[in-house]
């Protein structure tokens, strides 16, 4: 009896062991259909429908389906039938009265032992945490990252942003990149979007019909900014950019492709393109289920760029932004087709294209944080036509410093001495070249008419002009000018409507005629001499003029914050002379590229 008694002994310790084995053995998660997860242990299979969600780490809600792939003890069921029906339930892993409930119930439907239920429900617990870790580095790795350059590709970019007459260049390169002509668009389009290392970006929003390459335009430019400083967006909700990091978008170029996407998303976008930040408060219900009230916000400073089709945008974000028009004439016109012939025919070179847009990322990249003061900016006027002339100037003055800005590897960096931050100022040149490129946007704030109807102005004007006629049917008009029936009706009633055109009726049908050929051109002229006498007059005065250069020392130690400009020492009084610094006195080199 002994020696039975020792075998039986023994032979139950050995169950033990085994037993205590096989709960230290790990099965691993499936993963290769991330929408349908599955762990299969010894006995039981595990699917996790639908994936996992990798926003909130304090929960694991899953859909789960739990069957029986191999079962131990077959003999025992009692409901065949039922048992071997697969279960499906929604539960929270990390809710462990739900898990309970759900290892409860499963033990009874499918009829096998809650043990093996326990220990597959922690693994698959484990596996799936280990498995969204693994998701979340993958996220964070999909998110484009500054590329770090060499230094011959440094040398190169700083080169090239030292080139006399960089403007004129850039625009040269523009043209390799792929953009087809709007030569004036694509230039000014190019310093906004490079706006957006400023304190105080700009804006901008490009119109035109269907079919113009207005968001082409918009396209081709944003290709040559860095990935890492760009979002590129088609539609918008209301609430969408509240859900960006804090800052996520601080510094970023934001390009809309259609502003009729993001028709509920204005408001926000108004926001950040005047406050530089947004914020929104919500109701959110905790892991207990109380409701909290939580504080949404999202910081800037951003460029936000986009398109449409509209003759007209809501005047309160149209006013923030500049306003370009495409160019639509027959003659871009055949230049697109003639490019569209080529690029079909294999003659146009693809890298060369692919090589440029990449320098001049690069060129981007290079250019380094640093302060803008303009010591001309008080003697600064914009036109007194000018509609909106508040925001107008502020724009003016942006875009100025956008130009200073880019120009800085050929400005001398000097250093406050109340601040000791490092600063570079603007010169006339700068100036020059802003008026040259916003006359046409001047222009535009200062006209009664918006660009598609002032076209169908003066071309109507033209051909009259041409005809030698006084008055004119809307049905020859329409005939000469190639315009549709609707399009010359909305044109018409606003002319009219502004006293542009006189309408008078005869016995037959009604005549039009035009009130003044010359107010455009006065009007051209009147914005070109204004800018122009401006600087002329800046010229004039030369040294007499005042710099903002400051006088005081702070004594403190500068403090050098996130995406600020960089800061120097603070500097004494009596060596005041010493305080600019000189990046580079050597004359700039001609463009190479």
């Amino acid at each position: 009896m002994c020696l039975i008694w020792l075998i039986l002994n023994l032979y139950a310790q050995l169950e033990i062991i085994n037993m205590s084995q096989e709960t230290t053995i790990l099965y691993k998660l499936n993963t290769e259909n991330k929408d349908a997860l599955k762990f299969i242990t010894e006995e039981i299979g595990f699917t996790v429908l639908g994936g996992i969600n990798t926003n909130h780490l304090d929960r694991m809600r899953v859909t789960i389906k739990i069957e029986v792939i191999n079962r131990k003890y077959p003999d025992f069921m009692q409901n065949e039938e039922l048992a071997g029906i697969a279960l499906r339930a929604n539960i929270d892993l990390y809710h462990d009265v739900q898990t309970e409930k759900l290892i409860r119930r499963t033990a009874e439907r499918l009829e096998i032992g809650t043990t093996h239920l326990y220990q597959g429900i922690a693994q698959l617990t484990e596996q799936l945490e280990s498995y969204r870790l693994v998701l979340i580095e993958k996220e964070k790795d999909n998110k484009p990252k500054p590329k770090v350059l060499s230094e011959a590709e440094v040398k190169t970019a700083i080169d090239f942003l030292k080139t006399k007459n960089l403007s004129a260049s850039t625009n040269n390169l523009l043209g390799k990149s792929g953009i087809i002509g709007e030569e004036l668009n694509r230039l000014i389009m190019w310093y906004v979007f490079t706006s957006r290392k400023l304190s105080r970006p700009l804006h901008i929003i490009s119109f035109g019909s269907s079919g113009t390459g207005k968001s082409h335009l918009q396209e081709k430019v944003g290709e040559l900014i860095p990935e890492e400083d760009k979002i590129e967006i088609t539609a918008l909700t209301q609430n969408a950019f509240y859900y960006f990091g804090t800052d996520e978008l601080g510094h970023k170029l934001i390009m809309i492709e259609d502003f009729d996407g993001a028709l509920t998303a204005l408001y926000p976008i108004r926001e950040l393109q005047s406050k530089q930040r947004i914020s929104k408060t919500v109701t959110i219900k905790d892991n207990k289920g109380a409701t909290k009230t939580i504080h949404l916000k999202v910081q800037g400073p951003v460029t936000v760029a986009g398109c449409t089709t509209q003759e007209s945008m809501y005047e309160d974000n149209a006013n923030r932004s500049f306003l370009i028009y495409l160019d639509e004439s027959k003659e871009q016109d055949k230049k697109v087709m003639q490019y569209q012939r080529l690029l079909a025919a294999g003659k146009i070179e693809l890298e060369e294209e692919h090589n440029t847009r990449e320098f001049l990322k690069n060129v981007q990249r290079v250019l380094k944080p640093v302060r803008v003061i303009n010591p001309y900016a008080e003697y600064l006027e914009i036109p007194d036509e000018v509609f909106k002339p508040r925001r107008t100037n502020a724009h003016y003055l942006g875009f100025i410093e956008a130009v200073t800005y880019y120009h800085q590897y050929q400005r001398t960096e000097a250093v406050s001495q109340l601040t000791g931050e490092i600063y570079i100022e603007t010169t006339l040149e700068d100036i020059e070249t802003t008026n040259e490129l916003l006359k046409e946007i001047l222009l535009r704030k200062s006209d009664e008419l918006n660009k598609a109807t002032r076209t169908y102005f003066e071309y109507l004007k033209a051909w009259l002009k041409s005809e030698d006629k006084e008055n004119f049917l809307l049905s020859e008009a329409r005939k000469a000018l190639n315009v549709s029936h609707g399009s010359q009706k909305w044109y018409m009633s606003i002319l009219i409507d502004n006293c542009f055109i006189k309408k008078e009726k005869t016995k037959e049908n009604f005549v039009y005629s035009v009130n003044s050929y010359e107010d455009y051109r006065k009007l051209k002229e009147k914005v070109s001499v204004t800018l122009d006498e401006i600087v002329q007059n800046l010229k004039d005065k030369g040294d007499k003029l005042t710099t903002s250069k400051g006088s005081a020392v702070h004594s403190s130690k500068p403090v050098q914050k996130q995406n600020e400009p960089p800061k120097a020492k603070p500097v004494n009084k009596s060596n005041a002379k010493k305080d600019k610094v000189h990046t580079n006195n050597n004359t700039p080199p001609n463009e190479t590229n």
